[in-house]
């Protein structure tokens, strides 16, 4: 398929993977063939130990717009069909907020719905200032997905969740960021190149030691504190069985950047 064609374009540059949502002609609202080609190519990073982080953009100028809310008014979906439509996307935001390696999503643009269920399912968010965000299905007559009753908690609070959730007001990139929900706002021109500097950072980690973290950090919510001290002293015992560890302290003792392997 040509990549002009396909929903997702999926590159790879040293230890960086870079996922585009490419639907641009619809703002990249989320269709099943977007969302199946989302599921392999994560199953594929997960697997792949040469990537270190991802980063998910949009094409055009939208992240993403939400469902394709024209496809579902000409569909008539049974529900078998409808389910597996759910049930994908459903499975894609897991994938994202479990891959074993951190995820920036760069928010080039408006971010809404599933979009924003989206970027809320990724461990950094960089926001384009000219961005919108909004939770708009309670207006509409459906529900949120991908966890956002507990992501978005996360970021802002109980209290702001419930008037995100159940308003559904628009909010801008500033106000993402003040909320806690972006981690950076920048212009719209700036935000991939932003993300993909972050994602270098975060790829020159080690491996074991961010999956760890990332493990732990989406489990939190579930754990008590001596739940939470028990897996940490395994994951630190882990880490100190690791060439990586050994590599860490000798590089610190040189003075010079520390070069892991995942091993």
């Amino acid at each position: 398929m040509d990549p002009d064609e396909s929903p997702l374009i999926h590159e790879k540059r040293g230890p960086i993977a870079t996922l585009t949502l490419n639907r641009p002609e619809r703002m990249n609202a989320v269709s099943l063939p977007l969302y199946r080609a989302l599921e392999a190519a994560l199953q594929s990073l997960a697997a792949d130990d040469a990537v270190r982080a991802a980063v998910i953009t949009g094409a055009g100028r939208a992240f993403c717009v939400g469902a394709d809310l024209k496809a579902h008014g000409e569909a008539d979906l049974t529900p078998d069909e409808r389910r597996t439509y759910v049930e994908t996307g459903q499975r894609v935001y897991r994938l994202i907020q479990t891959l074993p390696k951190p995820v920036v999503a760069a928010v080039n643009g408006h971010a809404i719905g599933a979009g924003l269920e989206m970027a809320l399912s990724c461990d950094f968010v960089i926001a384009a200032s000219e961005a919108k965000f909004r939770i708009p299905e309670l207006a509409l007559g459906t529900f949120v997905g991908g966890g956002t009753t507990y992501t978005l908690a996360e970021c802002v609070g109980a209290a702001k969740a419930r008037e995100l959730i159940m308003l559904g007001d628009f909010f801008s990139g500033e106000e993402a960021a003040e909320m806690g929900l972006a981690n950076q706002v920048v212009p719209a021109d700036e935000v991939l190149q932003t993300a993909l500097a972050l994602a270098e950072e975060l790829a020159k980690k080690a491996p074991i030691s961010m999956a760890f973290a990332k493990q732990l950090l989406g489990r939190a919510r579930h754990l008590d504190s001596e739940e939470t001290m028990r897996l940490e002293a395994h994951a630190l015992l882990r880490c100190m069985e690791t060439r990586d560890w050994k590599e860490g302290i000798q590089a610190f003792h040189e003075k010079r950047e520390p070069r892991f392997h995942g091993e």
